[in-house]
């Protein structure tokens, strides 16, 4: 049998109009401390959001959340935030903001593939 290791993820939103706090879930970000894992994945449903903002800055939102990939991803170019370790940088953006780019707070549970975990809380929660 597997090992189950213990994980943490969080739905990434957007929030087109911050004053309404509706939000759209875009995306997962899944950290596993033990297994030094760290994935994130996002989709713009531009639809969806112009629906909730005609005025959304779409373009504006994609530069926003690949940076929020290039940190989680510990890239250079992304900053020094991004040369946290990766629990820290897990934990800075998970963090509570008034933004139009938001997260869920962190839920937990036991995976013995983070992988596929990962695809089923994508395909569950953002899909």
């Amino acid at each position: 049998m597997h090992e189950k290791h213990l994980y943490d993820y969080a739905v990434i939103r957007v929030v087109p109009k911050v004053e309404r706090e509706e939000f759209i879930n875009v995306g997962l970000m899944l950290y596993c401390k033990r297994q030094k894992y760290l994935r994130i994945q996002y989709r713009i449903p531009a639809a969806k959001i112009s629906a909730f903002c005609k005025e959304f800055d779409l373009d504006q939102l994609k530069i926003n959340l690949d940076s929020f990939v290039a940190i989680c991803e510990g890239k250079k170019e992304a900053g020094p935030i991004a040369q946290f370790e990766k629990d820290e940088r897990f934990r800075w953006l998970t963090a509570i903001k008034s933004s139009s780019i938001q997260t869920s707070r962190p839920h937990s549970g036991f995976s013995s593939n983070l992988d596929q975990t990962f695809e089923k809380l994508y395909s569950e929660l953002v899909l």
